[in-house]
């Protein structure tokens, strides 16, 4: 669910002591899409977010192709991957100028050093990088256009394949598109160096090494929040629940042509898993240990934890906010075994750093030495985190366009039929998956699990903190009329979010402050 989002902390002698994440916005995707055709999915469940609709058509399309046992060729699966790739390659810089980069000219680090060099370059509207950062974002969805005839809210993804065929014309433009957002913003302005150069980077030392290896590194809009993130202080809060979770993502053109659910695990190029930071051990994730309760949520379900495939969406109408009772639209959604889990950037890269899964699929250390060296998760590691993965993105998407063959097909005719399916991948956000089940063919049941309902649950049915809530107890709020901490820590884990913040005092109830955050 997506969405504007109240965020209601209490302080006590400068320190958040509690906290309640209360998501709004009812959207009711679930109850629309009951009783109508099972394609209604792919039209439909796009528009649940604005800005990540490719990763909502890609659940949609794979949670049919496994409920009809589809065949979908190679270059079908290339085209899905390809067109959430150049959708979440737009949403890098997007967010990190338009939505979170832009807090760092708040009066508050007016001490900083960096202070200055901030307000020039992450400004709205007339920053440096602010201005190149925005206006870059909008070309990798260009290449989403080719695919899909626009962008957003295409649904040229459909169960047996795609209803596009690229020609070589637009596979050319295609190369160009990602040509100039390399070439003008990735390496120029981001890294100060070329990919190359940074793909060599391992570990903490090695990010540390190349930091000061030139004054193009330092100087670039990475070098530069690294720092300028250290010496505000955005790495020592924000840590969170400490676990994590990836569905995995990208699934390999030619291990996955006839999809199920039980077979993508083995067949996705980024693998999933469950992080624990504690025990420091990683595990392949699987979805029927995921359940959803909605004990604090405005739904009248009961109290037990349910799985997706048996839930039945039942909200309650004319609902009060009940800091212990019901508070949020958003359900709580745990794992059977690891509880509460924080989905995101963060949480895919140091799962990419586990050496379970295929021998075969995408294995990268850096962050999660990072995380090792740093002493945990934090704010500034989510964001520089988030960041990284923008390299990965773009070399698939070079690949996706190397292995496309023109001549082969794109689609093959699916026979309809009543079963259950299971779409998921990984939104820029974190982990999404749909469920489907088809009975007469008509959807019988459609279930949603956002990386927002993970990230902005409320307290589970065991009392639980959702992540945002727990990563929010502790943070330093250094002053409490205008606590720009608390949007830091809500932004490190989502981009989609517009939260109002209710600052209290914990001894006195009174209201401090009221502020809203985009």
């Amino acid at each position: 669910m997506e969405g504007d989002l109240d965020i209601r902390v209490d302080i006590k002698d400068g320190v958040v002591t509690s906290a309640w994440t209360q998501a709004e916005l009812f959207r009711g995707f679930e109850i629309i899409l009951k009783d109508k055709d099972p394609q209604a999915g792919l039209v439909v469940t796009p528009r649940a977010c604005g800005i990540c609709g490719a990763s909502h058509l890609t659940c949609a399309a794979w949670a049919l192709d496994t409920a009809w046992q589809t065949e979908v060729p190679r270059n079908a699966i290339l085209a899905r991957n390809l067109g959430q790739i150049v959708e979440s390659l737009q949403s890098q810089p997007r967010y990190f100028y338009g939505l979170y980069a832009i807090d760092l000219t708040n009066k508050n680090y007016r001490k900083s050093k960096y202070y200055e060099e901030a307000v020039k370059r992450f400004s709205p509207f007339t920053g440096t990088s602010y201005e190149q950062g925005v206006t870059i974002s909008g070309k990798p969805v260009e290449i989403y256009a080719l695919l899909g005839g626009q962008w957003p809210h295409s649904s040229y993804m459909v169960p047996g394949g795609v209803m596009c065929a690229p020609t070589l014309t637009d596979i050319t433009r295609a190369w160009s598109l990602l040509e100039y957002f390399k070439k003008n913003w990735l390496e120029s302005l981001w890294l100060g160096c070329s990919l190359e150069r940074y793909e060599q980077i391992k570990s903490y030392d090695d990010f540390m090494a190349w930091l000061d290896e030139s004054p193009a590194h330092a100087n670039s809009d990475l070098g530069f929040y690294w720092r300028m993130g250290q010496d505000i202080g955005l790495d020592t809060y924000g840590a969170g629940l400490g676990k994590y979770i990836s569905w995995g993502y990208l699934p390999h053109e030619d291990k996955y042509q006839k999809p199920t659910i039980e077979g993508r695990n083995a067949a996705v190029i980024m693998k999933s898993g469950v992080y624990d930071g504690k025990t420091d051990t990683h595990k392949v994730m699987d979805q029927k240990f995921l359940r959803e309760n909605t004990l604090h949520a405005w739904y009248d379900e009961g109290s037990a934890d349910v799985h997706p495939f048996d839930r039945t969406t039942k909200p309650v109408q004319k609902n009060a906010i009940d800091h212990n009772g019901k508070y949020s639209w958003s359900t709580a959604v745990t794992h059977t075994d690891d509880g509460r889990l924080e989905a995101g950037p963060l949480a895919r890269q140091l799962i990419a750093g586990g050496k379970h899964g295929e021998s075969w699929q995408h294995y990268d250390p850096l962050i999660l030495d990072m995380y090792k060296k740093m002493g945990g998760a934090s704010v500034h590691l989510r964001q520089i985190g988030r960041m990284h993965e923008t390299i990965k993105l773009y070399r698939q998407a070079e690949r996706c366009l190397r292995e496309f063959k023109l001549n082969d097909p794109w689609y093959i005719k699916p026979r309809e039929r009543d079963g259950r399916g299971w779409g998921a991948t990984e939104a820029i956000r974190g982990a999404l998956c749909h469920w489907i089940e088809v009975k007469d063919g008509k959807i019988k049941n459609y279930q949603i699990i956002a990386p927002t309902t993970w990230n902005v649950g409320p307290r589970d049915g065991k009392s639980q903190l959702g992540p945002i809530e727990q990563a929010l107890i502790g943070t330093p709020i250094a002053d409490p009329s205008d606590p720009v901490e608390v949007g830091h820590v809500a932004r490190s884990f989502d981009s989609c979010l517009v939260c109002t913040v209710h600052a209290h005092d914990a001894k006195t109830g009174k209201e401090l402050a009221r502020f809203r955050t985009a």
